[in-house]
């Protein structure tokens, strides 16, 4: 595996009475044999396509071939999308920006921009400033009804068309859509002059980051796509194998979460120390939130960045409510970044920073973090990878989506519908109506 997990600091007879039992723990994963069942009746059935993405090849020549015409002469690439449409996108694509916070103005072009909330503002100052002659735009909607990034599209087609590129829609827009149906919106907005590839339609949007909804953008950054499934193929391997769930990570990420579910620890809290992996920690909140909040279950997920975040709430996750799980993720970043000059160190007050680099401290305070949870008596599951690239990140989301389906296996609740925010769509439309 590209990354290794471990719950140790977890347990109630390392960190004491807010940690969780062996019995419990172990009953739990006993309750997850029959959701590994499942899985695997659902990959040998392909019922489940997220579950056969992983060694999945036949559709990424066609991935990378519309990337190519995409990155061509293109400064920018603005991504049109909303929740998982975009989020599984954004974080692949932040493996090829610099750090991300800030930076993607400093990497070569194109630049890649996902606008994946709806704010006049916002979207108002971005088409204005943007060279739309060699701007590409990437409108993303599974069902191809999606308020948001219809209300996007239609708004950078007029961009377009004001701007006397009507001639080039077809070369300018891109989608992702389901295969042409009566009502969708997206593919008749577009017409047929423009290229669209197809969204399988059954993989749900907040599990579609390995498909070519995620990749699409990853190919047009010069990732490598391939190894990301493969990748995910490792996580997804000890199910496939018939491991006991003690052994597979993902049911014990799962296991964990819900023993300590209830001992009321309903916050799932995931710090992660790198910069390129703050849109994982995002995706992650939706994917948890979204396909386990329902009936009443569920615990409510954090995502959270080291070491920034230290400085705000890890005050409140060490002294606050014994209410939460902490995961934290860490990468292998010793030796890496500016190196400390030893009287620049000592004139700071600092000497012990001479001579080490910007990574040596930042793996300091992941470990600190992470020991200084547990010596307080708070469950803290830590994940390290040696290396952040195509293929951890690929095993990294699989792990996520497996923890999640088997946790939802576990509440008893559908890991893929999402009725409540369907409900939200239908009345913002009526109030859009009625204005």
């Amino acid at each position: 595996m590209p990354f290794q997990q471990n719950i140790d600091n977890t347990r109630a007879e390392r960190i004491g009475e807010h940690g969780v039992a062996k019995a419990a723990l172990d009953g739990t994963l006993r309750r997850c044999e029959p959701a590994l069942d499942w899985l695997r009746q659902q990959h040998a059935d392909e019922t489940l396509p997220l579950l056969r993405l992983p060694a999945k090849t036949s559709d990424l020549d066609e991935i990378n071939r519309a990337a190519a015409r995409l990155r061509a002469g293109a400064t920018d690439v603005v991504v049109l999308g909303t929740g998982g449409s975009s989020l599984g996108g954004q974080t692949i694509a932040q493996l090829g920006d610099i750090g991300v916070r800030g930076a993607e103005a400093f990497r070569a072009p194109p630049r890649m921009h996902f606008m994946d909330n709806l704010d006049p503002a916002t979207y108002g100052a971005l088409l204005g400033n943007l060279p739309l002659a060699t701007t590409r735009f990437i409108a993303i909607s599974k069902s191809g009804g999606t308020g948001e990034t219809l209300m996007q599209t239609a708004a950078a087609l007029s961009a377009v068309k004001a701007a006397g590129l009507e001639a080039r829609i077809g070369e300018l827009f891109f989608g992702i859509s389901e295969a042409v149906k009566p009502g969708n919106g997206l593919r008749d907005l577009l017409g047929s002059s423009v290229e669209m590839l197809e969204h399988d339609p059954n993989i749900g949007g907040r599990y579609s980051g390995l498909s070519n909804v995620g990749l699409l953008p990853a190919a047009i950054l010069g990732l490598d796509i391939k190894a990301i499934r493969a990748g995910a193929g490792q996580a997804l391997a000890p199910v496939l194998a018939r491991r006991p769930a003690a052994e597979v990570p993902p049911a014990l990420g799962a296991a964990l979460n819900i023993a300590l579910a209830d001992q009321d620890k309903t916050i799932a809290v995931l710090m992660a120390y790198a910069d390129r992996l703050e849109r994982f920690t995002r995706w992650y909140v939706q994917l948890w939130a979204e396909s386990l909040g329902k009936a009443g279950r569920g615990t409510t997920p954090l995502g959270a960045l080291g070491p920034v975040d230290q400085h705000s709430q890890l005050q409140l996750f060490i002294a606050g409510p014994r209410d939460k799980l902490f995961t934290v993720i860490t990468v292998a970043s010793e030796g890496q970044g500016p190196r400390i000059d030893a009287e620049l160190a000592r004139r700071a007050g600092e000497p012990d920073l001479g001579g080490k680099t910007m990574g040596d401290l930042v793996a300091a305070q992941g470990r600190a973090t992470a020991e200084t949870l547990a010596r307080n008596g708070c469950p803290v599951r830590t994940i390290h990878l040696a290396r952040l690239d195509e293929t951890s990140l690929g095993a990294l989301m699989m792990h996520f989506m497996l923890e999640t389906m088997i946790a939802a296996h576990l509440l008893g609740v559908d890991a893929f519908d999402q009725p409540a925010v369907e409900e939200g769509k239908v009345l913002a439309k009526q109030y859009l109506a009625k204005a």
